[in-house]
Protein backbone atom coordinates (compact mmCIF):
# COMPACT_ATOMS: atom_id res chain seq x y z
CA UNK A 1 0.00 0.00 0.00
CA UNK A 2 1.76 3.11 -1.39
CA UNK A 3 1.99 6.10 1.27
CA UNK A 4 1.05 9.43 -0.30
CA UNK A 5 0.88 11.84 2.77
CA UNK A 6 3.40 14.56 2.03
CA UNK A 7 2.51 14.07 -1.97
CA UNK A 8 0.67 15.87 -4.07
CA UNK A 9 -2.84 13.61 -5.05
CA UNK A 10 -3.12 12.47 -7.81
CA UNK A 11 -5.28 14.76 -10.32
CA UNK A 12 -8.24 13.26 -12.17
CA UNK A 13 -10.98 14.08 -14.75
CA UNK A 14 -14.06 11.66 -14.87
CA UNK A 15 -17.99 11.61 -14.65
CA UNK A 16 -19.36 12.84 -11.49
CA UNK A 17 -22.81 13.26 -10.18
CA UNK A 18 -23.44 16.38 -7.94
CA UNK A 19 -26.36 17.43 -6.04
CA UNK A 20 -27.85 14.56 -6.26
CA UNK A 21 -28.71 14.07 -9.74
CA UNK A 22 -26.44 16.48 -11.85
CA UNK A 23 -24.49 14.35 -14.68
CA UNK A 24 -21.14 16.65 -14.96
CA UNK A 25 -17.98 15.81 -17.57
CA UNK A 26 -14.38 16.13 -16.83
CA UNK A 27 -14.89 16.66 -12.56
CA UNK A 28 -11.66 16.70 -11.03
CA UNK A 29 -9.45 17.29 -8.28
CA UNK A 30 -7.30 20.74 -9.51
CA UNK A 31 -10.13 22.68 -9.13
CA UNK A 32 -10.09 23.09 -5.79
CA UNK A 33 -6.52 23.96 -5.00
CA UNK A 34 -5.60 27.10 -3.18
CA UNK A 35 -9.33 27.47 -2.56
CA UNK A 36 -10.89 24.37 -0.74
CA UNK A 37 -9.28 21.54 1.35
CA UNK A 38 -10.55 18.28 0.28
CA UNK A 39 -11.73 14.78 1.63
CA UNK A 40 -11.54 12.38 -0.76
CA UNK A 41 -13.22 9.04 0.19
CA UNK A 42 -13.61 5.71 -1.93
CA UNK A 43 -15.71 3.41 -0.84
CA UNK A 44 -16.39 -0.04 -2.42
CA UNK A 45 -19.98 -0.23 -4.52
CA UNK A 46 -23.37 1.28 -5.34
CA UNK A 47 -26.47 -0.85 -3.95
CA UNK A 48 -24.48 -2.13 -1.52
CA UNK A 49 -24.58 -2.27 2.90
CA UNK A 50 -21.94 -0.72 4.98
CA UNK A 51 -21.24 2.02 1.90
CA UNK A 52 -24.95 3.74 2.55
CA UNK A 53 -23.98 3.77 6.26
CA UNK A 54 -20.89 5.99 5.67
CA UNK A 55 -22.55 7.53 2.48
CA UNK A 56 -25.44 9.02 4.80
CA UNK A 57 -22.90 9.64 7.94
CA UNK A 58 -20.58 12.25 5.88
CA UNK A 59 -23.81 13.95 4.67
CA UNK A 60 -25.10 14.24 7.93
CA UNK A 61 -21.86 16.24 8.69
CA UNK A 62 -21.77 17.78 5.79
CA UNK A 63 -22.10 21.62 7.29
CA UNK A 64 -19.35 20.67 9.45
CA UNK A 65 -17.19 20.19 6.69
CA UNK A 66 -18.53 23.07 4.66
CA UNK A 67 -17.89 25.32 7.59
CA UNK A 68 -14.03 24.46 7.47
CA UNK A 69 -13.56 25.14 3.82
CA UNK A 70 -13.52 21.32 3.06
CA UNK A 71 -15.33 19.87 0.10
CA UNK A 72 -15.93 16.48 0.48
CA UNK A 73 -15.42 14.10 -2.56
CA UNK A 74 -16.65 10.31 -2.89
CA UNK A 75 -15.30 7.74 -5.44
CA UNK A 76 -16.00 4.41 -6.32
CA UNK A 77 -15.62 2.62 -9.47
CA UNK A 78 -18.98 1.84 -10.59
CA UNK A 79 -20.79 4.14 -13.60
CA UNK A 80 -21.88 7.60 -13.15
CA UNK A 81 -25.16 5.98 -14.67
CA UNK A 82 -25.39 3.49 -11.19
CA UNK A 83 -24.53 6.60 -9.14
CA UNK A 84 -27.46 8.46 -10.24
CA UNK A 85 -29.88 5.04 -10.24
CA UNK A 86 -28.51 4.83 -6.67
CA UNK A 87 -29.32 8.23 -5.42
CA UNK A 88 -32.96 8.15 -6.65
CA UNK A 89 -33.82 5.30 -4.57
CA UNK A 90 -34.87 6.02 -1.27
CA UNK A 91 -33.63 5.43 2.01
CA UNK A 92 -35.80 2.61 3.06
CA UNK A 93 -35.63 1.07 0.18
CA UNK A 94 -31.91 0.39 0.18
CA UNK A 95 -31.14 3.81 -1.63
CA UNK A 96 -28.84 7.30 -0.46
CA UNK A 97 -31.19 9.85 -2.08
CA UNK A 98 -30.39 13.10 -0.16
CA UNK A 99 -26.50 12.95 -0.42
CA UNK A 100 -25.63 16.09 -2.14
CA UNK A 101 -21.92 16.28 -2.01
CA UNK A 102 -20.26 14.87 -5.33
CA UNK A 103 -20.04 10.82 -6.47
CA UNK A 104 -16.97 10.45 -8.82
CA UNK A 105 -17.43 7.49 -11.34
CA UNK A 106 -13.78 5.25 -11.45
CA UNK A 107 -15.12 3.22 -14.18
CA UNK A 108 -11.60 2.54 -15.66
CA UNK A 109 -10.37 2.42 -12.28
CA UNK A 110 -7.52 4.34 -13.14
CA UNK A 111 -8.31 6.93 -9.45
CA UNK A 112 -8.40 3.87 -7.37
CA UNK A 113 -5.08 2.49 -8.80
CA UNK A 114 -3.48 5.85 -8.12
CA UNK A 115 -4.34 6.26 -4.85
CA UNK A 116 -3.27 2.37 -3.99
CA UNK A 117 -6.62 1.22 -3.01
CA UNK A 118 -7.90 -1.10 -5.68
CA UNK A 119 -8.15 -4.33 -4.46
CA UNK A 120 -6.78 -7.30 -6.64
CA UNK A 121 -4.65 -7.37 -9.53
CA UNK A 122 -5.06 -7.74 -13.54
CA UNK A 123 -2.59 -10.21 -15.72
CA UNK A 124 -2.34 -11.82 -18.23
CA UNK A 125 -2.58 -15.61 -18.44
CA UNK A 126 -0.64 -18.19 -20.37
CA UNK A 127 -3.19 -18.13 -23.52
CA UNK A 128 -2.51 -14.21 -23.09
CA UNK A 129 -5.93 -13.19 -22.10
CA UNK A 130 -6.36 -10.35 -19.19
CA UNK A 131 -7.52 -11.81 -15.82
CA UNK A 132 -7.89 -10.81 -12.14
CA UNK A 133 -7.10 -12.27 -9.24
CA UNK A 134 -10.52 -10.69 -7.53
CA UNK A 135 -13.35 -8.26 -8.24
CA UNK A 136 -11.28 -4.77 -8.83
CA UNK A 137 -13.24 -2.15 -6.39
CA UNK A 138 -11.78 0.45 -3.90
CA UNK A 139 -10.67 -0.40 -0.19
CA UNK A 140 -12.71 2.32 1.84
CA UNK A 141 -9.85 4.60 1.46
CA UNK A 142 -9.74 8.39 2.45
CA UNK A 143 -7.34 11.15 1.83
CA UNK A 144 -7.48 14.53 3.43
CA UNK A 145 -6.05 16.93 0.94
CA UNK A 146 -4.83 20.72 1.96
CA UNK A 147 -4.96 23.35 -0.25
CA UNK A 148 -1.18 23.21 -2.14
CA UNK A 149 -3.24 19.66 -3.36
CA UNK A 150 -0.64 17.90 -0.81
CA UNK A 151 -2.01 14.51 1.03
CA UNK A 152 -1.72 15.25 4.68
CA UNK A 153 -3.25 11.66 6.01
CA UNK A 154 -4.60 8.60 4.74
CA UNK A 155 -6.38 5.76 5.81
CA UNK A 156 -7.33 2.52 4.35
CA UNK A 157 -10.14 0.12 5.88
CA UNK A 158 -10.88 -3.38 4.67
CA UNK A 159 -13.97 -3.74 3.08
CA UNK A 160 -16.54 -4.42 5.82
CA UNK A 161 -14.95 -2.01 8.37
CA UNK A 162 -16.43 1.33 8.28
CA UNK A 163 -14.92 4.49 9.16
CA UNK A 164 -15.61 7.11 11.32
CA UNK A 165 -16.61 10.60 10.25
CA UNK A 166 -15.94 12.26 13.36
CA UNK A 167 -12.71 11.06 13.44
CA UNK A 168 -12.19 12.93 9.59
CA UNK A 169 -13.18 16.29 11.10
CA UNK A 170 -10.88 15.75 14.22
CA UNK A 171 -8.10 15.52 11.73
CA UNK A 172 -9.47 18.21 9.69
CA UNK A 173 -9.34 20.41 12.57
CA UNK A 174 -5.91 19.29 13.52
CA UNK A 175 -4.28 19.88 10.42
CA UNK A 176 -5.70 23.44 10.23
CA UNK A 177 -4.52 24.10 13.66
CA UNK A 178 -0.97 23.59 13.30
CA UNK A 179 -1.20 25.63 9.91
CA UNK A 180 -2.39 28.24 12.28
CA UNK A 181 -0.73 28.17 15.09
CA UNK A 182 2.42 26.28 13.98
CA UNK A 183 1.89 23.81 16.89
CA UNK A 184 1.59 20.27 16.47
CA UNK A 185 -1.50 18.10 17.98
CA UNK A 186 -0.27 15.72 20.48
CA UNK A 187 -2.25 12.05 21.27
CA UNK A 188 -5.68 11.96 21.30
CA UNK A 189 -5.86 16.20 20.41
CA UNK A 190 -9.45 17.71 19.68
CA UNK A 191 -10.45 21.45 19.10
CA UNK A 192 -10.84 21.70 22.62
CA UNK A 193 -7.31 21.19 24.00
CA UNK A 194 -4.07 23.06 23.69
CA UNK A 195 -1.31 22.22 20.95
CA UNK A 196 1.99 21.16 22.06
CA UNK A 197 4.83 23.14 21.19
CA UNK A 198 7.40 20.57 19.34
CA UNK A 199 10.71 21.89 22.00
CA UNK A 200 12.02 19.74 25.18
CA UNK A 201 10.57 22.65 27.27
CA UNK A 202 6.98 22.38 24.98
CA UNK A 203 6.82 18.38 25.62
CA UNK A 204 7.70 18.54 29.35
CA UNK A 205 5.55 21.34 30.05
CA UNK A 206 2.33 19.46 28.28
CA UNK A 207 2.87 16.05 29.69
CA UNK A 208 3.26 17.91 33.20
CA UNK A 209 0.05 19.35 32.33
CA UNK A 210 -1.85 16.44 31.27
Amino acid sequence: MAVLVGKKAPDFSAQAVLNGGEFVQNYTLEQFKGKKYVVLFFYPKDFTFVCPTELFAFQSKLAEFEKRNVQVIAVSTDTEQSHWGWLQMAKNEGGIKGVTYPLVADTNKTISKNYDVLTGDYFYDDNDQLQADTELIAYRGLFLIDLEGVVRHQLVNDLPLGRSVDETLRMVDALQFTEEHGEACPANWNSEKEGLKATHEGIADYLTKN
